[in-house]
């Protein structure tokens, strides 16, 4: 059996799929993958559905071997470079490992969270239906935890076939703000403090990890209804402010109920740049209505599928019609007649 055998990882190291879908009721949240997209790009890479579980990586990287046969991987998300062998792997490439060789990732040089996918995935049994940790409550991953130096990941196909894939250039992302539907409770902020919340920055402190992100900044006014709400459910993005008057956006590792105000929540499109975003990164929001949030993740889905609609074997990777209009392709043809 081909297994990939971890020698060092950072301490968010962990394994990530779609997400858990189905427990909230039960206080169990998603857990998933902090970056769908990045995911869903490496294992397109490697030829795997987009869903299947990968290694995430949250800033530091990792090194690992391959034991017992070959292994077709590839990296997407946050800036990172990716080495077989010591010889560095082009961006957004799948590669083979073969037996004994060391696969290092450096890391994010610029983001935070990264993914290596394997053709095939790996043979380890579900919790709930999903390989997502769920480092909190132990549920999910390898052995409940993150993942540490001299663990193997048993894998599910013995060696690879087809060729290597590539894409000719990392998707881009977004500019602007990051776009929010008020509410559910913005009804429990005065004029002012929604003002505060929209028209002005807040920095990500150092508080930040898969739970959620605490932000630095001015106060958020709150009305007299108070900082306090009966506990209801809380979404994925989900940005509760309480009493302190700070923001707290809650990402997919948070707890599922909630008493504090919620002035808005993330729209699903925007939410992959910002769990990219660093401490330190200063963001700011705008306000959209729920019909056109529709509409923006609706146009965001359509342009990856035609992202991904340009994944090419690797030595065509790079090859589109103005490229080949430039190339000299009928050069040395002579008569037949001599």
């Amino acid at each position: 059996m081909t297994e990939l055998v971890i020698e060092s990882a950072g301490p968010a190291t962990s394994l990530q799929d779609a997400g858990r879908f189905g427990w909230q009721r039960y206080g169990v949240g998603p857990a998933g993958a902090m970056d769908r997209p990045a995911l869903a790009l490496a294992n397109l890479l490697v030829g795997n559905a987009p869903e299947v579980a990968a290694i995430e990586f949250a800033l530091a990287g990792g090194r690992l071997r391959a034991a017992g046969g070959s292994a077709r991987l590839a990296l997407a998300g946050a800036d990172a470079i990716l080495k077989i062998g010591g010889r560095p792997v082009a961006a957004l490439t799948s590669v083979t490992v073969h037996e004994g060789e060391a696969v290092e990732i450096g890391a994010a040089r610029a983001g935070a969270y990264f993914y290596l996918a394997v053709a095939g995935g790996f043979t380890i049994a579900p919790s709930l239906g999903s390989l997502s940790l769920h480092h909190r409550t132990g549920i999910g991953g390898s052995q409940g935890r993150t993942l540490r130096a001299g663990d193997r990941l048993p894998l599910r196909l013995p060696e690879p076939s087809g060729p290597e894939l590539a894409l000719p250039e990392p998707p881009q992302a977004a500019p602007g703000p990051i776009r929010v539907v008020l509410g559910p409770q913005d009804d429990h902020f005065s004029d002012a403090g929604i003002s505060t919340f929209l028209d002005s920055g807040f920095t990500i402190s150092g508080q930040a990890d898969r739970m959620g992100m605490r932000l630095d900044g001015p106060r958020i006014e709150h009305s007299p209804k108070g900082y306090n709400i009966v506990s209801d459910g809380i979404p994925t993005g989900g940005i509760q402010v309480p009493g302190n008057g700070l923001p707290l956006i809650l990402l997919a590792d948070r707890q599922t109920t909630g008493g504090y105000p919620k002035i808005a929540t993330v729209i699903g499109a925007d939410l992959p740049r910002l769990v990219q975003c660093r401490p330190g990164s200063v963001l700011q929001f705008a306000a959209v209505e729920r019909a056109e949030a529709v509409r923006i993740a609706r146009a965001a889905d359509d342009a990856f599928r035609a992202f991904i609609g340009r994944v090419r074997p690797a030595g065509l990777a790079a090859l589109d019609s103005r490229e080949l209009l430039s190339v000299n392709l009928i050069g040395g043809v002579v008569d037949a007649r001599h």
